[in-house]
């Protein structure tokens, strides 16, 4: 199959160079959830920021291979092989090719693990996770043969290739497994706020974790099914949106970990921090409207359970 779309090495360049800027993104979300954390010490803090670690490094890796690959593509075998940089982008064999995969595989199975996680936590069942849980088997198989398949090619572009079988298989469950984890996740939490809603005696909620959860679903399963339908219809835009994802999924990580980790209090010497002006004002306030003393009644009601 013909690729369309954008020249590769144009598409290259505009990848790496979007994939930078979202990666600066990553690295600022990564300083606010290690910050959220450090507000909680819990012995459970240690996995998650384990996680987010080795996210941004997955996410810095890929970046420097990417940067790698445009000194290759450009500099290095400009001259060397015949049709220029085009012609060494369109090697899938080519060792940056493989190793840049070979990472975004991990990146991916890191990421939908964790969303799998997640909606264990919080239905509390293993027969919940079954589904996506063989989901995510199938796209980590296929997003390890991927880089084998393209290591072994000997011609021809990724579309022609029998990667490219592996590849659509990959976007597709991996989309599968988002769309279906994040659904079953969302879902628990409405149904767990609809039922203490009815009870509950403050105003306090869990809506805005469900906005975060869906906000975060949204971004990473359109990126993907974006990337599936130019990867379907052969159109090089798809390496723009692929190198893009790997920032992405550490952002959407990030993002869910800083909207609902609970925030430090605010420390007492900012809350004396008002002006004098305000101060006097309170007082002539309360020289002007004295408090009376209050009588407060109580009265007790006994139940007694009869069995």
């Amino acid at each position: 199959m013909v690729s369309t779309g954008i020249p590769l090495d144009t598409a290259t360049i505009i990848s790496t160079a979007l994939e930078g800027v979202l990666y600066g993104f990553s690295v600022r979300m990564f300083m606010g959830t290690m910050r959220a954390l450090s507000y909680r010490k819990l012995s459970t803090n240690r996995p998650i920021a384990f996680v987010a670690i080795l996210m941004l490094i997955l996410s810095t890796a890929h970046l420097a291979v990417d940067i790698f690959r445009l000194e290759d593509g450009f500099v290095k075998h400009r001259d060397i092989l015949p049709g220029g940089p085009v012609a060494f982008f369109q090697d899938i064999s080519q060792p940056t090719f493989v190793t840049k995969n070979l990472i975004y595989a991990l990146q991916t199975m890191l990421g939908d693990g964790v969303v799998i996680y997640r909606c264990y936590v919080v239905w509390q069942s293993v027969w919940v996770i079954i589904l996506p849980s063989m989901l995510w088997c199938g796209s980590s198989v296929a997003a390890l043969l991927a880089p084998y398949y393209a290591s072994q090619a000997t011609g021809g572009n990724i579309y022609t290739n029998q990667t490219a079988q592996w590849i659509t298989a990959l976007f597709a469950l991996t989309l599968s497994t988002n769309l279906i984890s994040s659904g079953l996740l969302v879902y628990r939490i409405w149904t767990i706020e609809r039922k203490v809603s009815l009870v509950r005696a403050t105003n306090g909620t869990t809506m805005p974790i469900v906005h975060v959860l869906v906000d975060a679903a949204i971004v990473y399963a359109a990126a993907l099914f974006v990337v599936l339908v130019c990867f379907v219809c052969a159109n090089d835009a798809q390496y723009i949106l692929l190198d893009m994802i790997m920032p992405i999924i550490s952002i959407a990580f990030c993002m869910v970990l800083i909207n609902t980790t609970p925030r430090k209090t605010t420390p007492r010497h900012l809350s004396t921090m008002a002006s004098d002006a305000e101060i006097n004002e309170r007082e002539r306030n309360l020289q002007q409207h004295p408090m009376k003393p209050l009588q407060i009644y109580v009265s007790q009601w006994t139940q007694n359970d009869v069995e």
